[in-house]
């Protein structure tokens, strides 16, 4: 090995509680391989800042015609429902009283790594997952958050050196009497909910080859289905489906490979003829490489029962350097739709063929109805690393439009006769030249953040990013369990000087009804109510309330550390209305807080840290959940 810098290797070592295991060295050597040291000068951003589409009509209309299930006030999957909407139809916190929000509760952690979950309600008790040792906790409602117990999964600790981009952890999922999640060092964990007791752990990864996982999971039927992590180590990606009694994995199927293992039979059938033909998985790779080609798991899984069809999306190819890697690199990138109990696949679709620029198709998939041309039609709303808003039918896969929401540079449409991105070819990175101007950036015009869609304005409400990058292809060899990358790269901010942005988006018009300009990427998840009132957390530390008709801001609250966390509503034992979220910054975005990392290596984390430089002047690490309600 040769001898490289080790300032950015040393702080986030010297940082950490424990002393992390040395693959965690090997990682970030892998992210620092050649060392630019710069100061990025990032324009000024006091303040957020509102404001709408040139062209916003006067008046929103409704053209969802589809509704919400009906609201318990409980929240027991990650994203709400099925439909991934993050919906709730409470109503007593509303635009009017917003500004009357005050502090109920909180609970600390005790970890100082991001804190990327969403809590879950059920009945008068909450459950938490942290990250790393990903502890999960039930607190009772009843008596102010106190804790009735925890349940303690001592993960391996090497897992901390496999993690890609912070030990973050998702969240969990409920069903029938018992709490489902996921530890870094690649187990699936079924736990009694009323006492905590463990069910059932099943191992999913393995930690050797680079894989972990971060993801929450989703219970579909008597499955839990379960992704992996792990795109930037060369791994296989796969999407388990797990016996929801036992554990036992029934299902497997594979982002790579012939079709056997990617579960394609006879009842494929994707629309666009690019996605047609025998083991495109193989013989879109050169020679073996599907076998370390990435295509990971570690997203948003969604559920149409009355199709009965799972959608997901998967990670990038890998290594990020696209001359390594000729062809189209099925199916990362893509999204599947999949019958549930089988895994078997029913279509899909790549949305970025032979990516070149880590742009995962992970993201949310909202199912829900619109009429669009005056037909009405099964939806999925898919705002991409891209930066485009896909539609697609979700019976068949068809590109509905692919309009963009964020600043983008890499592409100038997608056809919708072909399904194909239209790229362009003098952005492609590659062996010995810098490529500047590629925008959005390798963490996309939104990353895994997720969105939330309301039933009463028709809109869907996306916290995202606004970052560009320079990149160069470097060579790459692959070693098991270690980065497989092959890329410089640093990150900026794309004009405007801002580097996030929360946008509400009408699906059907295709465009932006209003958007907020933010200092940072915002990278928590958002949630929006009856009440007309939509929250999203900042990396500088604001909890934030907003009218969800025009943006205009109706409170904010400042909180111990940056906000990278999923907020929630739901009803307490009390009936009132309270609203949750964590604070704790960290992830691939704020990894320059908790790992103390050199600003003057732009290289790090993959190029983050020339974007984030500033961010330690505005928050420290933390790890604390704040509730929140009228008084």
């Amino acid at each position: 090995m040769r001898t490289m810098k080790l300032t950015a290797v040393t702080n986030w070592i010297n940082s950490a509680e424990l002393s992390l295991p040395i693959k965690r060295i090997w990682f970030l050597l892998g992210f620092v391989s050649i060392l630019l040291p710069a100061l990025v000068t990032l324009a000024d951003c006091s303040k957020s800042s509102v404001h709408a589409a040139s062209d916003q009509p006067s008046a929103l209309t409704v053209k969802a015609v589809s509704t919400p299930p009906p609201e318990d006030g409980q929240w027991v999957m990650p994203a709400k429902d099925y439909a991934s909407t993050r919906y709730s139809q409470l109503t007593d916190i509303n635009a009017s009283n917003a500004k009357d929000l005050k502090l109920a509760w909180t609970f600390s952690t005790g970890t100082l790594h991001g804190h990327e979950a969403a809590p879950l309600i059920v009945g008068d008790t909450m459950y938490l997952t942290t990250p790393y040792p990903n502890v999960l906790y039930a607190l009772d409602l009843t008596k102010g958050g106190t804790v009735k117990w925890a349940y303690k999964p001592n993960p391996s600790a090497s897992a901390q050196g496999e993690a890609c981009c912070d030990v973050v952890n998702r969240g969990a999922a409920y069903s029938n009497g018992r709490v489902f999640f996921n530890t870094l060092d690649g187990n699936a964990i079924a736990v009694d909910a009323a006492t905590g007791k463990e069910i059932w752990k099943t191992k999913i990864t393995d930690l050797n080859r680079g894989e972990t996982i971060t993801m929450a999971p989703l219970v579909v039927k008597d499955r839990v289905l379960v992704g992996d992590s792990g795109g930037e180590m060369g791994i296989r990606g796969k999407l388990s489906g797990l016996d929801v009694n036992t554990g036992k994995i029934v299902w497997q199927a594979f982002t790579c490979g012939p079709d056997s293992e990617v579960l394609i039979g006879p009842n494929f059938k994707p629309f666009y003829p690019s996605e047609r033909g025998k083991d495109l998985g193989v013989t879109t790779w050169p020679k073996d490489l599907w076998k370390i080609g990435g295509g990971s798991v570690w997203g948003w899984i969604s559920y149409d029962p009355e199709l009965d069809l799972i959608y997901y999306g998967t990670s990038n190819p890998g290594p990020w350097n696209p001359e390594v890697r000729p062809g189209d690199n099925k199916w990362t990138a893509s999204i599947f739709a999949r019958r549930p109990e089988t895994g078997e696949a029913i279509w899909a679709y790549q949305y970025s063929p032979h990516d070149n620029y880590d742009y995962d198709a992970v993201n949310e998939n909202i199912l829900v109805d619109l009429k669009i041309h005056g037909q009405t039609r099964k939806t999925i709303l898919h705002p991409d690393r891209d930066g485009r808003m896909y539609v697609l039918d979700r019976t068949t896969g068809e590109v509905l439009s692919a309009n963009t929401f964020a600043y983008t540079t890499t592409t100038t449409g997608v056809d919708l006769k072909t399904g194909r991105p239209m790229e362009v070819a003098s952005l492609a990175p590659g062996y010995g030249r810098t490529v500047r101007g590629i925008c959005p950036a390798a963490p996309g015009g939104k990353d895994w953040q997720p969105s939330a869609y309301s039933y009463k304005t028709g809109l869907l409400y996306i916290p995202h990013n606004n970052l560009c990058q320079e990149e160069e292809g470097i060579q790459v060899n692959y070693v098991s369990g270690t980065p497989y990358v092959g890329a410089i790269v640093k990150m900026y901010p794309a004009p405007g000087g801002h580097r996030g942005e929360y946008t509400a988006w009408d699906p059907v018009a295709g465009k932006k009804a209003w958007q907020i300009d933010e200092r940072f990427p915002v990278w928590s998840g958002t949630v929006v109510g009856a009440g007309n009132v939509a929250f999203y957390g900042t990396m500088d530390g604001y909890f934030k309330a907003v009218d969800a008709t025009n943006g205009n801001p109706l409170w904010k609250f400042k909180v111990g550390s940056g906000i990278i966390g999923q907020a929630v509503i739901y009803k307490g034992p009390d009936n009132k209305e309270y609203v949750a979220v964590y604070s704790g910054v960290g992830g691939w975005a704020g990894a320059i807080v908790p790992g103390d990392i050199d600003p003057r290596d732009g290289t790090s984390a993959l190029g983050f840290v020339n974007a984030m430089t500033d961010l330690p002047q505005y928050t420290t690490a933390g790890g604390t959940l704040y509730v929140f309600t009228l008084p």
